[in-house]
């Protein structure tokens, strides 16, 4: 299997550290400009794969025609490299869904996926759920109410920081409650898992999302509401922060490892 990653944050690193035990014949990672030699240094590239290939150019990813392309790189390289990896035919994962919010996005990727005969794939990340979710919404009027509570310091470089005192908070502090779109547009490295059951639920304006900062979290809490004319249920999931990034719950990664699993698997039979 030749496997593409495009992004190396704590999203790539974890993926790399469950190759060495699982290793691929080809790992491709593109990484921004200026970048390519710190990558080339991890020695975990060398348990990872049997060819491992560095680069921060997409024309030379994509030449390689990877079996799959898994973006953990941010809501931007989405918009501009999403749409032309689908065309060319290539299967692609997409961490960054929040970039989905984004309708005129969505319906490029869509038409990629279409013409390039390519698998577009939004793994589940941290929550679960979403198949009920999906069935719910197909009987119209669905209410979805998402609550996402985190530790103060997974909210600095965020616009929470003008909206509360992250450093003093010594309760719960609700700092957003509005929709979807506007929490994956304001806060687009902490609300993927809103933009996830907004998907699922078929829209991103009518599912309501509450981000807040908790000074006694030690992980990252999401918990969500679902109400509908067909039935109702209620989940809450706590995961555990990334040790390099405490934006993003350990199990996104282990979702996306359970692609490439799945696509392994394909390749075989």
């Amino acid at each position: 299997m030749h496997l593409a990653l495009i992004g190396y944050g704590s999203i790539g690193k974890r993926i790399v550290a469950w190759l060495a035990d699982h290793p691929v014949q080809q790992l491709t990672i593109m990484v921004r400009s200026g970048a390519i030699g710190q990558t080339l240094g991890d020695p975990a590239l060398a348990q990872a794969a049997k060819a491992a290939q560095v680069t921060d150019d997409i024309g030379t990813l994509m030449e390689g025609k990877p079996d799959l392309v898994v973006e953990c790189a941010g809501q931007a390289v989405v918009a501009a490299h999403g749409p032309v990896i689908l065309t060319a035919g290539l299967d692609l994962v997409v961490v960054s869904v929040g970039a989905l919010a984004d309708n005129d996005l969505r319906q490029r990727l869509a038409a990629a996926s279409e013409a390039g005969r390519a698998e577009l794939i939004l793994p589940p990340g941290a929550i679960g759920g979403l198949d009920l979710l999906s069935t719910l919404a197909l009987a119209g009027d669905v209410q979805v109410t998402y609550r996402g509570t985190k530790p103060p310091q997974a909210w600095r470089g965020t616009p929470a920081e003008d909206l509360c005192d992250l450093s003093y908070l010594r309760q719960p502090t609700t700092f957003f409650d509005d929709s979807a779109r506007d929490a994956a547009r304001l806060y687009p490295k902490n609300a993927n898992v809103a933009a996830t059951l907004a998907l699922a639920a078929g829209s991103f304006d009518r599912t309501r999302v509450q981000l807040i900062a908790d000074p006694d979290a030690t992980g990252n809490a999401h918990s969500f509401d679902v109400r509908s004319p067909a039935g109702s249920f209620s989940m809450q999931i706590e995961s555990s922060p990334s040790a390099d990034n405490a934006k993003t719950s350990v199990t996104t990664a282990f979702s996306v490892i359970s692609e490439i699993i799945r696509k392994r698997a394909a390749l075989a039979e």
